[in-house]
């Protein structure tokens, strides 16, 4: 069954063609992941699949009654909605009435509540209610009440995102899902929308999430589509074969071309009956020749500044804010050409961390010892901050009007053009930019100006997948230090010799390898833990049964005898009392203060039900 038909789309902006007569199906139960270079068309095309933006021709149809739900790069939230509201506002009765009860159990709206109680059973709303508590929970998602103005960017895409889990739509489209979640998160998520039974259509440049995720890749290549059956994995082989067989059919196309040209040339400039079709072959041969372009590669051999041997040295180095701990008696030494990794879940103080480390926020206590020769190089979120009215190769040469690449000199023009940026996209103004290429051109400002310690905050977000690669063999050989915070566990593995893994209240262990080997560690752990609880568990049960076998070789005195009697019709009187006050409560005949007190005095007894209980089984087992 076909879940979405395109037909023939095209779109551009002005003189810039994204996509042209693009066609596919995506398909029930169809896990599909959309490739494509920064600037390229993706999230426009996204767009115009959830009806957000036109297209300039050509047709989407969708399955009829089929429920889509859609995650844009940049939500648009109204900032006057609580978070719950937020979470839920696509969704039908049950959840704005859970929305309610979350609200008036926040404010303790007891007279409310009572009768959103009273709705929930009748709507059988509870475990919906589990699932949403589930979603947002593991989205880190808890101050339901807070007003979405309040919140981060990060937190607001964290937001759209658990609305649309939350709805559970039959066709999920996803534009960058696991940006802003940390590695937990992503984790999460990758199971979630593996075992997800709807179809799926997503724009990610997280590798790893592509290959356990996807069972198709779509690629948009020169304004075209390929498909790719199979996860992230079988793309790159498939891929390279259609580059390969490309380049074959297009050094065929050449060769041709030289010898029809000779003929061409051989021929009298005023013979009228040159055979036409000889001209005409000749001429599609030219422009078959020519439409084959070279693959632009990002080049970033930025040459480093020499580093010396003492880098910097952290001692007894605190950091709190408030009750929150970053950093607690916190000792290291950096060493030379050393790459270091920086993980922990969101709030952990990784940011906070490398800020201590460039001096842009101050210890509480402790000292950092910077080397002389240490020449830093920030990428920052705060940093991606451009003049939208300024032209992209005028952002350039305000740091610099040349270069030094390697051995040799390059202009700022010539520089943008290894970053991907051709001359008619350097005049074009910075608000033309797509996110990921104002991300490009934010790491072209840093790398351009000789850093040798290289501090990037997130570098993978929003970079399209060729560019991370080429950033990734740029770091592997670049010859001075690195630190990195992301939650791209792909560029982890490929960059870092090592990594920092920040467990909060100011909890940082310091791991020998990559993301992927601290992960098997960690699960090899928690096996033998594991193994060790079931071990214990069996000798206690073994136990258990030998005092068993013990105590029934004795009769209960006659005080237990008494006592186990009477626990009998104690634990029936307490429950006949919890339901004829839940029946009190019920009837909504009960003031505010009545309704508190009945509500503690059901705790008790439920407390006391189970002590007695308790005693109850324990006494049982010596009864004959």
């Amino acid at each position: 069954m076909i879940d979405l038909q395109v037909d023939g789309i095209s779109k551009s902006f002005g003189d810039l063609l994204l996509f042209d007569d693009i066609s596919f199906t995506v398909e029930e139960r169809q896990r599909i992941g959309l490739i494509a270079r920064n600037g390229k068309g993706k999230s426009t095309l996204l767009k115009v699949i959830a009806g957000e933006e036109g297209c300039d021709n050509g047709r989407i149809t969708l399955r009829n009654d089929i429920r889509v739900g859609y995650l844009e790069q940049e939500p648009n939230i109204d900032e006057n909605l609580t978070v719950i509201e937020a979470c839920m506002l696509r969704t039908g009765e049950k959840a704005k009435l859970i929305a309610r009860y979350e609200e008036a159990m926040a404010g303790g709206n007891q007279s409310q509540l009572q009768h959103l109680i009273e709705e929930m059973d009748r709507l059988d709303a509870w475990d919906y209610e589990n699932r949403i508590r589930q979603v947002l929970g593991k989205l880190k998602i808890s101050h339901f009440g807070q007003h979405v103005r309040e919140l981060s960017g990060g937190q607001r895409k964290r937001i759209a995102l658990a609305s649309v889990l939350i709805e559970q739509p039959d066709l999920m489209i996803l534009d960058e899902p696991t940006n802003h979640l940390d590695m937990e998160m992503v984790e999460w998520l990758e199971d979630y929308l593996s075992r997800f039974t709807g179809s799926l259509l997503m724009v990610t440049h997280d590798r790893y999430f592509l290959d356990r995720v996807c069972n198709e890749i779509i690629e948009i290549d020169d304004n075209k589509v390929f498909r790719y059956k199979g996860n992230y994995g079988c793309f790159l082989q498939r891929r390279e074969e259609r580059m390969q067989n490309l380049a074959a059919e297009t050094a065929r196309a050449r060769n041709l071309m030289r010898k029809e040209l000779d003929w061409m040339r051989r021929q009298p400039q005023a013979r009228a009956h040159k055979a036409k079709y000889r001209i005409d072959a000749f001429y599609k041969l030219k422009e078959k020749a020519a439409a084959m372009r070279d693959e632009e590669s990002v080049t970033l051999e930025i040459r480093s500044q020499y580093i010396g041997n003492k880098i910097f040295v952290m001692k007894a180095l605190n950091k709190a804010f408030g009750s929150k701990i970053i950093t607690k008696d916190f000792y290291y030494t950096f060493s030379r050409f050393e790459k270091v990794g920086i993980v922990g879940n969101n709030g952990t103080g990784k940011s906070t961390f490398i800020k201590m480390l460039l001096g842009r926020v101050t210890p509480d206590s402790g000292t950092i010892e910077i080397g002389e020769t240490v020449k830093w190089g920030y990428y920052s979120q705060e940093g991606l901050r451009f003049d939208d009215q300024m032209k992209v190769i005028d952002v350039v040469k305000a740091i610099a009007e040349v270069i030094p690449v390697g051995n040799k000199m390059l202009t700022a023009s010539q520089f943008l053009q290894h970053f991907l940026f051709p001359p008619e996209k350097q005049y074009s103004y910075v608000y033309k930019l797509s996110g990921g290429e104002r991300r490009r051109l934010y790491l072209c400002t840093v790398l351009m100006s000789n850093p040798n310690f290289l501090v990037l905050d997130e570098p993978t977000n929003d970079l399209d997948i060729d560019t991370l690669q080429v950033l990734e063999e740029y770091l592997c050989e670049f010859k001075g230090c690195v630190i990195v915070v992301s939650h791209d566990r792909y560029f982890m593995d490929k960059v870092v010799d090592h990594i920092f893994v920040f467990n909060g209240e100011g909890d940082i262990k310091d791991f020998p390898g990559n993301y992927t080997e601290y992960r098997d560690w960690c699960a090899e752990e928690r096996a033998a833990e594991a193994k060790i609880v079931a071990e214990k568990s069996s000798k206690n049960n073994q136990t258990k049964q030998s005092r068993s076998n013990d105590v029934t070789k004795r009769k209960l005195t006659f005080k237990e005898q008494r006592e186990y009697e009477n626990l009998e019709s104690e634990i029936f009187a307490m429950e006949e009392e919890k339901d004829s006050i839940e029946k009190e409560m019920s009837s909504g005949q009960l003031d505010n203060d009545t309704l508190l007190k009945k509500s503690m005095r059901i705790s008790e007894l439920i407390e006391a039900i189970d002590n007695k209980t308790m005693r109850w089984l324990e006494l049982s087992e010596y009864v004959k």
